[in-house]
């Protein structure tokens, strides 16, 4: 499957945080009561993650088994069977972890009711962290957290189902336009020019492209319905009804990775997660990546990042801030990258990165132009609504899509 893509543990999360807002009303998340009971001697750090693997537990700790060994304190790192769910029941319950992965699509739930501490700006050079990270953990105007890593979406195109349907370099699309071309040319040969998404997660890169996005800048503002959005739908629909682009179900996959792996369509729009994927599923598929087309406002892809969070609660701020700092350096980045392939979030290793893994250099790139997710609380009902929307979207109507969304999410953050 994908890794932060297809699901976001939805029931579990909304279960997790039903129990997480009663506490906060009652609890105090943003009181000053654990301030006071701030340990300044050595401590032993619990540190709960969301690991995709072996190769990222194992990685993460001996980062954290060199840290303590240097700083006299001790780090115990956990990884989670479900994050969303333990995490949101340790918050609640007032013991919560003192680290923890936060997920961008969760951060601002967690920010709202003040169980993260907002430590950004006690991270050394703060500007080296992509601008686009940092927007992204970002809430009422304070940095709250450090950038763990990132992912972006890209092209992927199956190379020899390319050269099957007798394209060359120069049908490698760059633009809308460019993009129809090359897959009726695809469809003409009796191939499925592209796997899909049916999601927000995929679709919402187009909207990027077209200049437009779901919530305002500071995201208190509902901005579906524009005319940016509806341009994008309706390529998206032209696509879907022309026979030009498949959801992976109508491909008989779970994701669109899968569907490429299988050789059931030429081209994806995946995250660089798919490299793990098909070197595991499909070992034999040959690919290349290239940037996402460009549309009618430029280029624009989507970025599925974590940040390294803090409790508000916990009794070791200042040790943790410590441990996260080592933690987001850009050596130690490189490290992670390396062991279970993730990209750094620091902008000054961005050339080491590109150096150790060259094919990766549209992910990376696509940092200058990416998008983060939907980043207000309370959001989840909405965006499954317009996920539904988006499913139906080949047979559904661009403009009602997005006056729903505007709508479900006006009373989501009237209500906050």
């Amino acid at each position: 499957m994908a890794p932060r893509s297809l699901t976001r543990a939805a029931v579990a999360g909304l279960a997790a945080f039903a129990l997480l807002g009663t506490a906060a009303c009652g609890s105090g998340f943003d009181d000053s009561s654990g301030d006071a009971a701030q340990s300044s001697g050595p401590a032993n750090l619990q540190i709960l993650i969301g690991s995709s693997g072996d190769a990222e537990t194992k990685a993460v700790q001996d980062a954290a088994a060199t840290w303590a060994s240097a700083s006299g304190n001790q780090a115990t790192v956990t990884p989670a069977q479900d994050l969303t769910q333990q995490l949101g029941q340790a918050l609640a319950g007032g013991n919560p972890p003192d680290v923890f992965y936060v997920d961008a699509a969760r951060f601002a739930d967690y920010a709202s009711v003040g169980a993260l501490e907002p430590y950004g700006d006690k991270i050394s050079n703060t500007d080296d962290f992509y601008e686009s990270l940092r927007t992204t953990f970002t809430y009422d105007g304070k940095l709250y957290c450090a950038p763990k890593d990132f992912s972006t979406l890209a092209l992927q195109i199956n190379t020899d189902l390319w050269t099957k349907a007798g394209l060359t370099d120069a049908d490698v699309p760059t633009t809308w336009d460019q993009l129809t071309a090359t897959a009726q040319k695809i469809k003409a040969k009796g191939q499925v020019p592209l796997a899909l998404g049916d999601t927000r997660d995929r679709i919402g890169a187009f909207l990027v492209q077209s200049g437009g996005w779901l919530l305002s800048d500071d995201s208190k503002q509902p901005t579906a319905d524009t005319p940016e959005n509806e341009a994008a739908l309706t390529y998206v629909k032209s696509l879907l009804t022309q026979g030009l682009a498949r959801f992976p179900k109508q491909l008989d996959a779970g994701w669109s990775g899968e569907a490429f792996g299988k050789g059931k369509a030429v081209m994806t729009i995946e995250g660089n997660w798919i490299k793990g994927a098909l070197q595991n599923d499909f070992p034999n598929v040959k690919y290349k990546v290239v940037p996402l087309p460009a549309g009618p406002k430029g280029q624009g892809t989507l970025s599925f990042t974590q940040c390294w969070g803090i409790a508000a609660k916990s009794k070791h701020k200042d040790q943790a801030i410590k441990f996260v700092e080592a933690m987001t350096a850009g050596e130690q980045q490189m490290t992670f990258a390396k062991a279970f392939g993730v990209m750094p979030s620091r902008q000054s290793v961005r050339d080491q990165y590109t150096s150790a893994f060259p094919t990766d250099k549209p992910f990376i790139d696509g940092a200058e132009y990416a998008q983060g997710p939907v980043n207000a609380p309370k959001m989840d009902s909405v965006v499954a609504e317009l996920d539904t929307g988006l499913q139906g979207l080949a047979n559904g109507n661009p403009k009602t899509i997005l006056q729903n969304f505007d709508k479900n999410a006006k009373a989501a953050l009237g209500g906050s």
